[in-house]
């Protein structure tokens, strides 16, 4: 618990320095999230490594096929994402001629290729209110005494995959069984679809926070802990993390079945009050200040892309494939589309198709995926 409640004020406090004591107008939020990186579990050593908030989703109308926009602007995603910026500034230390450089790094090279996370390194993420979908359902806050009528519904659909409203909050169970989702269909109006942040977490527990494309270069990532500020059920939230796959058979090596610790806090801060604002900010370790996101259209308030879109990360995961030592074996040019790209990396992918599986045999829906226009972009 002591440790927990570290991590959270570890959190606050950074947020506090970023948005000048609470008074900027960006410090407005609904849902906090950090990620907390640690040696062992000294919080002595422990730095906060990346912030972001929100609680929003791209509307459909500015879906973008150049990678440019970000689709997801609630705050655990855009954490897991700034980590993923995070990971990169830590390859990229490997590029460098001087020896301290690559020992500042998180990462060692590792003689068959690719790279590993240093021994004991751990990271946590705090998220202020339960993960949306599943785990914040039957949280025991949300639910009253007289609620006969609608408990089957709720049992019905208990550990279904869940979606997420576009422009709206709250999440319903995943009605189609066709996954995918068409460009035109959604230019012309149709509901975006997004997977809740429960089920996301699901996902990465068991392909690592990583993604597809540095996975081509380091092994799988994996989250120690989640503290959650309010509205918290440790039995709930365990049981949607990691019992609702335990026939997913077995894995390749490196990855796994990751069981989390789970904890919440003791005096978490109040929720603010009124509507969830319409941006979400985000931070990296060794960035000046907070990047402001719309989240309606996924893009910065002046227009140009975050430095957490597809996009940024495809440009310098290209930089990095030719110079770096690689887990997969190369073959000829580095792929210049981005669904390419993410095809490189064989193992994770069919971990994925793995996982796709396993929720539906267990008769938890199936993963909606984004049209696939989204991802057939060129490096340019």
């Amino acid at each position: 618990q002591d440790f927990a409640d570290s991590v959270y004020q570890m959190v606050a406090q950074k947020f506090q320095e970023l948005t000048d004591n609470f008074t900027s107008m960006h410090a407005r939020h609904k849902t906090l999230a950090g990620i907390v990186m640690t040696k062992g579990l000294d919080i002595r050593q422990a730095q906060v490594i990346v912030l972001s908030s929100g609680t929003k989703c791209i509307n459909g109308e500015y879906i973008n096929d150049q990678g440019l926009a970000v689709n997801d602007c609630h705050a655990e995603i855009v954490a897991r994402r700034a980590f993923v910026h995070f990971l990169y500034s830590q390859l990229e230390l490997h590029l460098s001629k001087r020896r301290e450089d690559w020992e500042r790094s998180i990462f060692v090279r590792l003689k068959e290729g690719g790279y590993r996370l240093r021994e004991n390194i751990l990271f946590h993420l705090y998220v202020s209110t339960s993960p949306c979908g599943d785990a914040r359902l039957n949280s025991p806050y949300e639910i009253t005494t007289d609620l006969n009528s609608s408990k089957h519904i709720v049992r019905k659909y208990r550990g279904h995959l869940r979606t997420k409203i576009e422009s709206g909050e709250g999440t319903i169970p995943v009605r189609c069984h066709n996954a995918a989702q068409t460009w035109d269909g959604v230019l012309l109006g149709e509901q975006l679809i997004t997977m809740s942040c429960t089920d996301k977490i699901a996902r990465w527990n068991i392909l690592g926070l990583q993604g597809a494309l540095l996975s081509s270069f380091i092994e799988p990532l994996y989250l120690h802990s989640i503290v959650v500020g309010s509205l918290y059920h440790t039995g709930h939230l365990s049981r949607v993390m990691s019992h609702r796959i335990e026939d997913i058979g077995q894995l390749p090596a490196s990855y796994r079945r990751n069981q989390l610790l789970l904890s919440g806090v003791s005096h978490a801060g109040a929720r603010q009050p009124g509507k969830s604002p319409g941006f979400s900010v985000n931070w990296v370790l060794g960035s000046a200040e907070l990047e402001v996101i719309n989240a309606t259209t996924g893009k910065r308030s002046c227009g140009g892309p975050s430095r957490l879109c597809k996009h940024m990360f495809f440009t310098r995961w290209a930089k990095l494939h030719g110079k770096l030592s690689t887990r997969v074996p190369s073959h000829g040019e580095v792929p210049s589309v981005y669904s390419e790209a993410k095809l490189v990396a064989q193992t994770y992918q069919s971990v994925k198709q793995q996982l796709f599986k396993a929720f539906q045999k267990a008769g938890l829906g199936t993963w909606v995926k984004k049209p696939p226009e989204q991802d057939q972009f060129l490096l340019t």
